[in-house]
């Protein structure tokens, strides 16, 4: 058999079926795509117009868009370089063939055309069952063309008037599509995808009022005029150099309006060796770190691709919100393409690196400043640092802890304070902490009273973020404060006797023991200072992160049993003098069970039926 070369013929009543269906997920992008090619139609206009092909006055470039309910048809003008019938028949008759990618190699204007595949325009056929483009070149003499198409093969075009350049896309949209028939459905939709498009465009028209007079004698006049949709120039399209904290804001507001004002934020732009510009901002996040992603939006060349960043931006900046906008990015992006292309690879670092380094900076610039608003930023540093290898050898420099007290230190720092004191048998640094200040405020006081210095790490990334830290590997380690191994593992040379004997401790364990025998956790006594509680209930630091990144994953508890040690406080005057002394076995059990509870109510183990019944007794005692 002899070798045969040749070429795929692809047959075009085959491929608009897959166009009307498939050539995008979501049907509502053939606005995005139909917009687009009138923004490089007028961007195309005043590229020429620069290179002074174009010498004639540009006039109003501004798009309109027209939805005619009645004639069940949505227009798209514009005022751009137009088309000859000779381009019509090279750009809309072949299908893929892009104008835009011919215009860029020839007028080297790539960082203004939006489109280079040339498949866009056929998205209009997802939604019509007919479509026109009446349009005229920027030439001189050039003739008016009318071209139609209703989704087959075949085509259709003539001459026809047109007086000026420009062109009308007329989508007859079909039974399926009415919902594109709505004012307010296309305005949002202009709004998603067009609201910072270089050029104006125009739908409908709005009433704007104004006032005639001063005081209370002045009257309201309302006057129609265009409803422009878009921000032309936005904030980061603009010169760092040029914008005040207040453009920032303002532009925020536009982004989020309703939002509070963002803490920081960091201005974006680079050429090389990718294109990149954009804003991203530290939005207030809340204590119950409520997060909402999708907050950071994608763009190329101003036109909005998706909100879908976290292939784009590492995944504990999709915290962060604002825009991020590059023209090697193109608008049909796929998440394949996302994930395999080497530019995105080197925006996602060089964002990282941004961000460590504007955190750097307001670290070392104003840290009393930076550390009144560590709270806020200290979930997206912490998911950094637990995710992202790079950022934690950054942050860990200008990551904070933040003590009982309200005093902040970096990780280094806080080392250097307390590891005379809190230093266990294997040299490793143990930070006990608090998770409520409140709820364990009883716990805080008894580690303050030995010397111990407490950390507050109420967050709800807390849990994972100490486990990285000792992950870490420097020698560090976190006990909660109600740790049954907070008071074990620190050095101390101090040694307290207790008060009672061997004998009369062992009545002590034996009478609480009985008295408690349905809780099945382990009972101890220790000579504890006076101060301290008379019971108290600590639990095993382990099982009790394990509860609580079960918590944090949906799991519940999995039916893991609530572990705890009962703590017996043998100098405390409750057990060494008024218990042992008691002479009724009744009154001795019930004290038992009394001083149990404090220390359940102490741990918000105490609810329902038991709070109900704790409340009860506690009355009879003091009637």
């Amino acid at each position: 058999m002899t070798m045969e070369k040749g070429s795929i013929s692809v047959q075009s009543q085959n491929i608009f079926p897959i166009i009307k269906k498939f050539l995008y997920a979501d049907h509502d992008i053939f606005l995005r795509e139909l917009i687009s090619n009138a923004i490089d139609a007028s961007q195309k206009l005043k590229t020429l117009a620069n290179k002074g092909v174009v010498k004639s006055e540009l006039g109003d470039l501004t798009i309109e868009v027209v939805v005619d309910k009645n004639a069940k048809t949505l227009t798209i003008k514009d005022r751009g370089i137009g088309m000859s019938d000779e381009e019509v028949k090279k750009y809309l008759n072949q299908v893929a063939f892009s104008s835009a990618e011919e215009f860029v190699k020839k007028y080297k204007a790539e960082n203004t055309i939006i489109g280079h595949f040339g498949l866009g325009f056929y998205s209009a056929f997802m939604v019509a069952n007919k479509v026109e483009v009446i349009t005229k070149s920027y030439r001189k003499n050039a003739k008016a063309v009318r071209w139609e198409c209703d989704g087959e093969p075949e085509y259709m075009i003539e001459d026809t008037d047109r007086k000026n350049r420009g062109t009308d896309v007329i989508l007859h949209i079909n039974e399926e599509s009415v919902e594109f028939l709505e004012k307010h459905r296309i305005e949002n939709l202009l709004k998603k995808y067009c609201r910072f498009l270089p050029i104006p465009i125009k739908f409908g028209t709005k009433t704007e009022t104004t006032y005639e007079g001063e005081g209370e004698e002045a009257k309201p006049i309302e006057t129609e005029v265009d409803n422009i949709i878009n921000n032309t120039n936005p904030a980061w399209k603009k010169s760092p150099s040029s914008l005040k904290d207040d453009d920032y804001k303002k532009f925020y507001e536009e982004l989020y309006p309703f939002s509070q004002a963002p803490l920081f934020w960091i201005h974006l732009n680079i050429d090389f060796p990718f294109n990149l510009t954009g804003i991203l901002y530290f939005p207030k996040l809340s204590q119950q770190f409520e997060v909402q992603k999708n907050k950071i939006q994608l763009y190329s060349n101003q036109v909005y691709v998706t909100d879908d960043v976290k292939d784009i931006v590492p995944e504990f900046l999709t915290l962060m919100h604002g825009v991020i906008d590059s023209p090697d990015i193109p608008l049909n992006v796929s998440r394949s393409y996302l994930q395999s292309d080497h530019n995105v690879k080197k925006i996602t670092s060089y964002i990282t690196k941004k961000v460590a380094e504007k955190l750097q900076s307001l670290f070392k610039k104003d840290r009393e400043m930076y550390a009144s608003k560590w709270e806020e930023i200290a979930p997206i540093v912490k998911y950094g640092m637990i995710t992202d290898e790079k950022f934690y050898d950054k942050s860990k420099n200008f990551a904070l802890l933040k003590n009982t007290t309200g005093d902040f230190f970096t990780i280094d720092e806080y080392r250097e304070k307390i590891k005379v004191n809190q230093t266990d048998k294997h040299n490793k640094v143990v930070m006990i902490y608090a998770s409520n200040g409140t709820d364990q405020k009883t716990f805080i006081d008894a580690a303050k009273t030995r010397g111990y210095d407490v950390l507050l790490l109420d967050q709800i990334i807390d849990n994972h973020f100490i486990q990285h830290l000792e992950y870490k590997g420097d020698n560090l380690l976190f006990v909660r404060v109600d740790s049954e191994t907070a008071d074990q593992l620190i050095q101390t040379d101090e040694v307290v006797d207790s008060v009672l004997s061997e004998k009369e401790q062992e009545k002590v364990k034996t009478l609480f023991e009985s008295v408690l025998k349905k809780e099945g956790n382990s009972i101890q006594l220790k000579p504890l200072g006076k101060d301290d509680h008379p019971v108290m209930i600590t639990r095993p630091e382990f099982m009790r992160r394990m509860q609580e990144m079960q918590r944090l994953q949906g799991m519940g508890n999995m039916d893991m049993p609530e572990m705890h040690q009962l703590v017996i406080n043998s100098n405390h005057p409750l057990i060494a003098e008024k218990l042992l002394k008691m002479k009724s076995e009744e009154k001795k059990e019930d004290f038992v069970k009394y001083l149990y509870d404090l220390a359940r109510l102490n741990q918000q183990m105490l609810k329902g039926s038991d709070l109900s019944a704790f409340i009860t007794r506690s009355l009879e005692f003091v009637s």
